[in-house]
């Protein structure tokens, strides 16, 4: 595998196209290597210098991550960003960016692995983000607490930075949205779901949610996004025989 053939591999798995033109961030393979052949790549919420040293360390020759380095316009290459894409070259690792397309796939996205996790059953589209629909809604399996909620999404147990218990003590129905999802709150109350779970909690959000009577788990933003690189790397471990590693650098936020 080189990280050409890895890059057309990755676009018959996500939309990274049908995202070209609502997504800042640059979708695909964003810095590449030498031509080397790759036979381990690795996975990570975001492209940062601890990552891609672990990454050196691990010996892998691509690593993948949700949360690249380019995100709309050009930038300098000087300072922090010079030394991150410095190491890269450096160490011959090939860097491959999936924000939004991630985000949304119905099966391997960080969404539907939050919405497999509360059990939510034949989900929805929901959560428009610049006319895309990212996130999930749905009627849950089977009533279900907050509390019970918050420890299905809590990746390797880790707290969540909120959470609001202002609805039902059950809820049947559920709302996820990754990330920086706060604002969609508003529209999980306008159609009547019991929960929502997403990354951030917001301050202008919280009045709107305690009187709407909603409950909410603000998750985390790198532990509601985990889920979407790791499915990803299962998927490239069952049918390219790669060797995969997941490296966690969690932010706490």
């Amino acid at each position: 595998m080189t990280s050409r053939t890895l890059d057309t591999y990755f676009r018959s798995l996500l939309d990274i196209d049908g995202f070209s033109s609502l997504d800042s961030s640059l979708n695909g393979l964003q810095v590449d290597n030498d031509g080397s052949e790759i036979t381990k790549i690795a996975f990570a919420v975001d492209a940062n210098t601890e990552t891609f040293r672990r990454a050196a360390d691990a010996r892998a020759g691509m690593l993948f991550v949700h949360h690249g380095l380019f995100w709309g316009a050009p930038r300098y290459v000087e300072g922090t960003f010079r030394n991150r894409i410095k190491f890269l070259l450096d160490s011959n690792i090939a860097l491959y960016g999936v924000h939004l397309p991630l985000d949304q796939h119905p099966e391997l996205g960080n969404n539907a692995g939050l919405a497999e996790l509360v059990g939510i059953e034949n989900p929805e589209p929901f959560g428009v983000y610049r006319g895309r629909k990212v996130g999930f809604k749905g009627t849950l399996a089977k009533p279900l607490s907050i509390d019970e909620a918050v420890r299905r999404v809590s990746f390797m147990g880790r707290p969540p930075l909120g959470v609001f218990p202002f609805g039902k003590e059950e809820n049947r129905t559920a709302a996820v949205v990754s990330g920086g999802g706060a604002d969609d709150a508003v529209q999980a109350m306008d159609e009547g779901i019991d929960l929502f779970i997403t990354g951030e909690a917001a301050h202008h959000i919280y009045h709107e949610i305690l009187e709407g009577r909603l409950n909410m788990i603000a998750g985390g933003h790198y532990s509601t996004e985990v889920w979407g690189v790791r499915r990803v790397m299962a998927k490239c471990a069952e049918e390219l025989g790669l060797e995969v590693e997941f490296i966690d650098v969690p932010t706490g936020l």
